[in-house]
């Protein structure tokens, strides 16, 4: 398998569900992943569980979960700012984006 460049082996070591149990997926079309290992196996693709059971790529909606950490981390200690701080971050970040 060549899914997003992953071999299964790679998949399944990042997915912690057992190769042989993707390879099942990926032979019988009937055999169907249980949500828990669906939704194991889109996180260590990078992919929705929607565009992994459907072979089509859900609209680009992007989620908290699938930024890098510090992006949800910086996320999360915005939530605890009043209004007026979180302001001043953005425009400090807008700042450093455009320097």
């Amino acid at each position: 398998m060549a899914y997003s460049g992953m071999l299964v082996k790679e998949l399944a070591s990042r997915s912690g569900v057992k190769k042989k149990t993707i390879d099942s997926y990926l032979q019988n079309n009937n055999c169907t992943p249980s949500v828990e290992a669906a939704v194991s196996i889109a996180k260590a693709l990078g992919v929705s569980v929607e565009s992994l059971v459907t072979g089509r790529e859900a609209d680009k909606e992007v989620t908290l979960s699938t930024l890098p950490v510090e992006i949800q981390e910086t996320v999360h200690a915005l939530k605890d700012l009043n209004t007026r701080d979180r302001y001043i971050v953005l425009n400090l970040a807008r700042l450093l984006k455009n320097r």
